[in-house]
């Protein structure tokens, strides 16, 4: 079973699963009261579970400069001490917050504060390099990006970072940024079994560029572990109070809507014996060549089943066809589109 896979351009090898460190960080609010973060965590079973993922192969670990207001970036930092040279860390840049008082402070996409965001984030990590130094603005005007392509690759060139993407739902962003930047290696993208973003699977392929997926999961949609619940997720938990942006739950539950399309999946992701999450992983490493999924894993137990998919591989090809049959109906009308 083929467990590694290359990101893009930089022909840097990496697990095809990789570990997403939002959760870690804990809480981050915005100035509204909006919760930006995972609630309260354990720092030592956050520490024990990437040590676990490292056990079952896991080489990429994906975090932000502000999950956790840099608590994420501190707490893997800790955990992958010793042990730097095995691993792959993406990082991004762009919100601002403040770590005394965990709050987000806005934005910022100018090169100045790329240099600047850099250089808290290695302190962090404990580290001296960044493997993948991503944009985390989404819906950044292509003109803003491009400004940055001249400093991000003058940090290549000083070692600093090794490679760089942009986190951004939009193929024509992202297609822009590629082509622009010699060293733009990956897109992170919005991307799960309900959610398919083909457009951006074309750019990727061809502009030799990885596809990191976040929210694999649905945010925990597709563990299944919320449906038929009664109990609400807090109210310092991001899907709690969800944003705009957060279409999987609503008032701290499943949306019934998404709930159902689950549903209707469950049987053909689960038919060789997976878990739903595990079906919901072979997916996408079903999906495309390119697929670096990064499902976030707060402990020991989530690290296990989502990374037990690495030795499982694949959805089976006839899964796989009657997953798209059964979601063929939705997706010309625009959901999961």
């Amino acid at each position: 079973m083929t467990t590694t896979r290359t990101l893009g351009r930089s022909g840097i090898g990496v697990s095809a699963i990789g570990m997403g460190c939002w959760a870690i960080g804990g809480p981050l609010w915005g100035d509204d009261g909006q919760p930006y973060g995972w609630g309260e965590v354990d720092d030592d079973e956050s520490i024990r579970t990437v040590h676990r993922a490292l056990d079952l192969g896991v080489t990429l670990f994906d975090t932000a400069s502000n999950y956790g207001a840099g608590h994420s970036e501190r707490v893997l930092g800790r955990a992958l001490a010793g042990r730097r040279d095995e691993v792959v860390i993406a990082t991004k840049f762009g919100n601002r917050s403040e770590e005394a008082t965990r709050l987000a402070t806005g934005t910022d996409a100018s090169p100045a504060y790329a240099v600047e965001s850099l250089e808290g984030s290695l302190r962090r990590l404990g580290t001296d390099h960044v493997d993948l130094y991503q944009l985390h603005l989404n819906d950044l005007p292509v003109p803003a990006a491009l400004d940055l392509v001249d400093t991000l690759e003058g940090l290549v060139a000083q070692g600093k970072i090794r490679a760089y993407g942009w986190s951004t739902d939009n193929p024509a962003s992202a297609r822009a940024f590629a082509e622009a930047g010699a060293h733009c290696s990956a897109i992170q993208h919005d991307q799960s079994v309900l959610k398919d973003n083909a457009a951006m699977f074309a750019v990727c392929a061809e502009l030799d560029q990885a596809s990191l997926n976040r929210g694999p999961l649905a945010m925990g949609l597709l563990t299944g572990r919320y449906q038929g619940s009664t109990a609400a997720l807090g109210g310092d938990d991001v899907r709690g109070k969800a944003p705009e942006w957060l279409a999987w739950f609503t008032d701290g539950r499943p949306t019934p809507q998404w709930a159902a399309r689950v549903a209707e999946v469950r049987q053909a992701l689960t038919a060789d014996g997976r878990t739903l999450a595990q079906g919901a992983l072979g997916w996408l490493l079903a999906r495309s060549d390119r697929t670096l999924p990064i499902p976030g894993c707060r402990t020991v137990a989530q690290a296990e089943e989502n990374f037990a998919t690495l030795a499982l591989g694949p959805l089976p090809a006839d899964a796989f066809a009657e997953v798209e049959r059964l979601l063929a109906d939705l997706r010309p009308a625009g959901v999961g589109s």
